[in-house]
């Protein structure tokens, strides 16, 4: 990153974008991503953005991350048994084939709407 890139993503009073703002990979100990945050079993739990990181792109808007204090997280709350069966119908729903009515075992294709066999039948009986 250029230096003058790093001059205009630093603005730690947050007196140019109205929160403090550090450079991508700049941030100050004791700030956190919500992906951060959740690696370590953690959530934000309502607390205000405390900062953001902005990473300036050539020709369009910069990437925004915004930062949330770690000392203020709680902790992610566990999944309930209720939560656990709605996850494995939904995941049920992705696998089944709406033509032969069958689990396909993975994730079907949005691209085809079906499992491969019954997208592509002939290939199937040649090979």
């Amino acid at each position: 990153m250029s230096a003058v890139a790093l001059t205009q993503c630093f603005d730690p009073t947050g007196e140019t974008y109205g929160i403090p703002t550090y450079p991508w990979r700049y941030a100050p100990e004791g700030l956190a991503t919500r992906r951060q945050l959740r690696s370590t079993g953690l959530r934000p739990g309502g607390q205000p953005v405390a900062a953001q990181l902005l990473r300036p792109r050539h020709r369009r808007e910069p990437l925004v991350a915004y930062l949330y204090r770690i000392d203020r997280a709680k902790p992610v709350r566990p999944m309930t048994s209720r939560k656990w069966g709605a996850l494995a119908l939904a995941m049920l729903a992705r696998r089944t084939c709406p033509e032969c009515q069958t689990d396909a075992g993975y994730v079907l294709p949005a691209s085809l709407g079906m499992c491969v066999p019954c997208a592509y039948p002939d290939d199937q009986r040649a090979a």
